[in-house]
């Protein structure tokens, strides 16, 4: 039990580059597929398919995609950021400035190309990139706005993203790919059918350097756990 503590508290993010020379074995990306496979999804609906690019080629082409930071995303991204970690160790939530490649200020800012030049190598320089889809039309039974079924997917990730952990492999959640335009693009060069639409990407590698140390914070259980009422807040 312990054992899954410290791997759940382990897993984190990997935004640098990976080791372009390094593949990933076909048994681990199996064993990532499998953990997925076993997610917990609505009714069992398992409402997912996966494609798994590892062609270089490919992985080119998707990242050569011209992709836009919409002002929509550096209003709300610069709303979850800390700039010191004082500022963050408060909080208990969100993510340090630093850990970007540029920190995005303004729609007007340069740092927006910058940042989609960094996402465009980050693709090509993946051992592997998973597209996790499902079909719009479907939904789990009596869940207006399939709730129930977008949590499923959302079981799907947290499974592999364990399972990849657990095997040394970084991994990175790229959702520029599910913006209306590039996804576009991204369902042409794969071949992917009309009525599915991409809920999560993830690349996948080997990081080039060795895990660095970074300020992770979370709320403490206290800060959100509610006994019996809502109004009594504190310890179980």
């Amino acid at each position: 039990m312990e054992n899954l503590l410290k791997l759940i508290k382990g897993r984190q993010s990997v935004r640098g580059p990976f080791d372009r020379e390094r593949p990933i074995v076909k048994k681990d990306l199996e064993k990532i597929l499998e953990a997925g496979s076993w997610a917990p999804t609505a009714h069992n609906m398992q409402n997912f398919e996966v494609v798994v690019v590892d062609d270089k080629k490919l992985l080119e082409s998707l990242g050569n995609i011209n992709y836009t930071i919409s002002e929509t995303f550096i209003k709300e991204n610069y709303q979850q950021l800390s700039f010191s970690e004082e500022e963050m160790k408060r909080k208990k939530m969100g993510i340090l400035s630093t850990r970007f490649p540029v920190t995005m200020t303004t729609p007007e800012s340069k740092q927006v190309e910058i940042a989609n030049d960094f996402l465009g190598e980050s693709i090509i320089g993946s051992a592997a990139l998973m597209i996790v889809l499902y079909d719009y039309k479907r939904r789990a039974p009596a869940s207006e706005g399939d709730f129930l079924g977008i949590m499923s997917l959302g079981c799907v990730m947290e499974n592999m993203w364990l399972m990849a952990h657990s095997l040394g492999i970084g991994l990175q959640i790229v959702s520029s790919l599910s913006d209306d335009r590039v996804e576009k693009e991204v369902k042409s060069i794969l071949e992917i059918p009309e009525q599915l639409k991409i809920a999560f990407s993830c690349r996948l590698g080997f990081p080039i350097s060795s895990k660095s140390e970074c300020l992770r914070v979370r709320r403490d259980v206290e800060d959100f756990t509610h006994i019996n009422k809502f109004s009594n807040k504190g310890q179980i």
